[in-house]
């Protein structure tokens, strides 16, 4: 029997630890979607996206949840949506799924007049003189990551007072994938980073993250910790023009921003493929999700 929605994961998050804090946090996010889909009259199962005998023409939709090994395997992720994509409706959109993948969508972004960390691409292979970079732009320290990543995996903060590590940091992440550098924004560190989370285009709700002592990254499963947030007028403008500068609105959306060392708010990251939500703080988020995803739907079964 096809059902209505798939609930997409990775494999080892199938069977979730429920003495695992962070996998405790995956099963409540995608319980209180799975129960606001239910109440929409849909059906509603679990798969992982990386089985090769699953036929995804057996699902109306496909909700991209915990597939967070994608940045690991981004070769086979990118085959299995073009597989997925022919069979099903993917939420998001399939073609606004391939263009999140890699971080040069910043670059698109920042065409559109979205204002971004200011970021500087280095290709596979390629060789830059990183400390002479940071000196034209007035960088003390920066952060390199993967331009395909996701849960800060590659992620390494360099402070340029030591130029040759630094060089030499860079040019081991590079030869072995492609990289982006920003500059290290304190602004983490002392008033930590806000997610804004979009529904439809409209900001919903969203979290400030912080850092653990001693480090610089957010993610809950790094150490950092989540608080709500009520975002101010500033940041929900900012939030929803940063959406609808998207090549096609997505459906929903985590907006990551920081603030620079004038204040102003830049775009950090755009998250459409499987951002954390945070629903707990705001259930009422996953009701308006599961109600568009409803709507989306083709409408024979």
């Amino acid at each position: 029997m096809k059902n209505d929605i798939a609930i997409v994961t990775q494999a080892s998050l199938l069977q979730l630890d429920q003495q695992d804090p962070w996998q405790c946090q995956i099963a409540l996010e995608e319980a209180w979607l799975t129960q606001a889909l239910r109440e929409q009259g849909l059906t509603v199962c679990r798969l992982p996206w990386d089985d090769p005998q699953q036929d995804w023409s057996q699902v109306r939709g496909a909700v991209l949840r915990s597939t967070w090994d994608y940045s690991e395997r981004s070769e086979e992720f990118e085959a299995w949506l073009d597989r997925a994509g022919q069979q099903t409706l993917l939420f998001n959109r399939y073609d606004l799924l391939r263009w999140n993948i890699d971080k040069h969508y910043l670059r698109d972004l920042a065409e559109q007049g979205v204002a971004i960390v200011p970021s500087v691409f280095v290709a596979k292979g390629q060789q830059i003189d990183l400390p002479a970079l940071a000196q034209r732009f007035g960088w003390d320290e920066v952060v390199i990551k993967p331009v395909v990543s996701a849960g800060a995996r590659g992620t390494q903060c360099i402070d340029l007072q030591q130029p040759q590590a630094a060089q030499q940091a860079l040019d081991e992440a590079s030869a072995r994938e492609a990289m982006i550098v920003q500059p290290f924004l304190p602004s983490v560190l002392l008033q930590g980073e806000l997610s804004l989370v979009v529904i439809a285009g409209e900001v919903c709700h969203a979290v400030r993250k912080t850092p653990r002592p001693g480090d610089f990254r957010v993610q809950d499963d790094h150490g950092g910790h989540v608080l709500p947030h009520i975002a101010n007028t500033e940041e929900i403008a900012f939030a929803e023009r940063a959406v609808a500068a998207c090549p096609v609105l997505p459906l929903y959306a985590r907006v990551d921003l920081l603030r620079d060392q004038q204040g102003r708010l830049r775009l950090l990251e755009l998250e459409l493929i499987e951002p954390e939500l945070f629903f707990r703080f705001n259930p009422l988020a996953a009701a308006s999700l599961a109600q568009h995803i409803c709507h989306a739907l083709p409408q024979t079964r």
